[in-house]
């Protein structure tokens, strides 16, 4: 049993039987090619050759992801990848719960594996690395895109103030963003005039009806000088080219999961009525491999959604939800949940019955989401498509 613990740039390593008696280490050395080939011709020195290896490595965010690779260890050896929760729990059985060293966690790890825990390497598909880094890459741009809004229309509110009187959702519709790029200045649309603002607007392939001409002339003439309109139209242009970049890729990272989908287990999520393909890979991104959980109460309880219990003695006591598991995949479980209950008629309908018992917004977006997990997790396990029918007779 080869126990590793990955930090930054250093990984700590120990060899123990299974008679649980150490051969080797612990030791630390540098994450880099040459120390892990010096490590490990030190710990073939101390193992038999016909012994069956088991190295178990503990997760640690992405640090530990080039330890995973096969190649880097000797043929034969059977690689686990653990919980570091799972970790910390072990540690804690054995008393150390406010002691944490490199030593201890080996141990911890060692018992865990000795214990059949871990979860094998069997080689993550190519195509499921390139959907999480896609998917990842797509929410930050996402939030950047949130936080520009934000920032461009506090610049618009001090170059054309009263401006959302008029047009209530600036940034959402055609009409605003044409405003927003050439009309920044309100002392322009008022010279414009309704008729050449929407002869302007036909140019560029908008139709802009005569009454919306008229209030945003009319609002432009209304509007109250800034003292810092000039500087605030500069970066409003600042913001607007990248607001632009954004957008731009936004739209690549969509087309790139929508190319990388279909030849992944999780194609068959497309089929469900208000799952695309930024909501499928979102899933398949936070759930990685299939085949690493046993079934969906498992996948589930990861995402933190499942509420906590406490029983003891005959009596049961739940409380709120735990939170307690991977964020990402708790996203994408309420992310799906909102797909189905604002796109399946049977979800609606079971929506519309938790509402009239008198359950939060809260609880029933929980209830949406495990609906969703079940559906997903189903889908995936037999790579069929969605019947909404035959998932309604199973409920009944």
């Amino acid at each position: 049993m080869v126990a590793v613990d990955v930090g930054k740039n250093a990984v700590a390593l120990s060899v123990t039987d299974d008679q649980r008696h150490r051969l080797f280490g612990p030791v630390e050395f540098a994450m880099t090619r040459s120390g892990l080939r010096s490590t490990l011709a030190r710990v073939k020195d101390v193992v038999p050759s016909a012994a069956v290896v088991k190295v178990g490595i503990e997760a640690a965010g992405h640090y530990h992801r080039p330890l995973l690779s096969p190649v880097s260890w000797p043929a034969g050896w059977q690689l686990l990848e653990l919980n570091p929760a799972h970790v910390t729990e072990q540690r804690r059985v054995r008393g150390r719960r406010r002691v944490k060293t490199d030593a201890i966690d080996l141990e911890a790890i060692t018992e865990l594996v000795l214990a059949g825990g871990g979860c094998p390497v069997t080689g993550r598909e190519q195509v499921l690395g390139e959907l999480a880094a896609w998917s990842s890459h797509r929410t930050r741009r996402v939030a950047t895109r949130t936080a520009t809004k934000n920032q461009l229309l506090g610049q618009l509110d001090r170059s054309f103030p009263g401006l959302s009187l008029a047009l209530p959702d600036v940034l959402g519709t055609k009409v605003g963003r044409l405003i927003v790029e050439h009309f920044a200045d309100p002392a322009r649309v008022v010279s414009l005039g309704e008729a050449r603002l929407i002869r302007f607007a036909a140019t560029r392939g908008l139709r802009v009806r005569r009454p919306l001409a008229e209030r945003l002339v009319a609002a432009a003439g209304n509007a109250l000088a800034c003292p810092d309109a000039a500087v605030a139209r500069q970066v409003l242009a600042t913001d607007l080219v990248l607001l632009s970049q954004l957008d731009e890729q936004i739209a690549a990272a969509e087309t790139a999961m929508a190319d990388l989908l279909p030849a992944s287990p999780f194609a068959t999520l497309t089929t469900v009525p208000g799952w695309g393909v930024v909501r499928a890979g979102g899933y398949a991104a936070a759930v990685g491999n299939p085949a690493r959980w046993p079934g969906h109460r498992q996948l589930y309880r990861a995402s933190g959604l499942s509420p906590m219990q406490y029983e003891s003695a005959g009596k049961r006591r739940d409380g709120a939800i735990s939170r307690e598991g991977s964020v990402e995949l708790r996203r994408a479980l309420i992310d799906l949940g909102l797909g189905l209950w604002l796109n399946d008629p049977a979800a609606k309908a079971y929506a519309a019955s938790l509402r009239a018992r008198g359950k939060k917004g809260g609880v029933i977006v929980c209830a949406m989401a495990n609906r969703a997990n079940r559906i997903a997790f189903a889908l995936v396990r037999d790579q069929s498509t969605f019947d909404a029918h035959r998932w309604k007779q199973q409920e009944d």
